[in-house]
């Protein structure tokens, strides 16, 4: 039986390497993504880097976007419904149509570049310790401003099929309910299986709590 691959998208001014604790606990399984950051990288050039990781497994993949990557997950999806069998998204929704992918800090020559810690205090970071913080901001991957401010656009309603597992760090399965009763998070509202699953960790479990992530990834997979 072909053990079916987890495909791992980082979020923003990370790289591959934040998935390699989760990667040590899923093993052969996890495939973890590089996402073009070059000056002139687009959204466009990101998503096919997820596509082709898609493309390359030998069946159906689970594909897992973290924060901003969420929205990349569900592109790959839009993208090829067929390939993908599950999205896992943690710590965030995927972009409505329309809208600007993540513009949320300031472009400096062409990047946004990881603005430090002061926007994220509180429940984001409040479980990352200062070697963790330090190590973050030092191998930080500035943000090509044509991925951060591309629309997103979406082209196949076969995506919202995809089964999809929202998991919910540092806001709680309650809340992110609440949001989809008020209109906040229009994809996910049109989504006809979606599960909420909580970890008890601030934004970036894969930093502090790998194994139970790696876990909840693959029971997401199985089921």
């Amino acid at each position: 039986m072909t053990m079916e691959q987890i495909v791992l998208v980082g979020g923003l001014w990370t790289d591959s390497s934040v998935w390699s604790s989760v990667v040590a606990e899923l093993g052969p399984q996890a495939v973890p993504v590089e996402l073009p950051t070059h000056a002139s990288a687009t959204l466009d050039d990101q998503v096919a880097a997820v596509v082709a990781a898609v493309d390359a497994g030998p069946g159906t993949s689970v594909v897992v976007g973290h924060s901003a990557a969420c929205t990349l997950a569900w592109l790959a999806a839009d993208a090829r419904p067929d390939k993908v069998s599950k999205v896992v998204l943690i710590g965030g929704f995927p972009t409505a149509e329309g809208e600007q992918y993540a513009a949320f800090f300031e472009i400096v020559n062409g990047f946004m570049p990881f603005p430090g810690w002061e926007p994220f205090e509180g429940p984001d970071a409040a479980d990352l310790d200062s070697a963790t913080r330090e190590d973050f901001a030092a191998t930080a991957v500035a943000v090509p401003e044509g991925v951060a401010t591309a629309v997103v656009r979406y082209s196949d309603e076969r995506r919202l099929q995809v089964p999809v597992v929202l998991i919910c760090p540092e806001f709680t399965p309650e809340q992110a309910r609440e949001w989809l009763a008020e209109g906040e998070l229009p994809e996910l509202a049109k989504a006809t299986n979606l599960e909420l699953v909580n970890i008890d960790s601030g934004h970036w479990p894969m930093l502090t709590r790998p194994a139970e992530l790696a876990d909840l990834l693959q029971e997401s997979a199985r089921r």
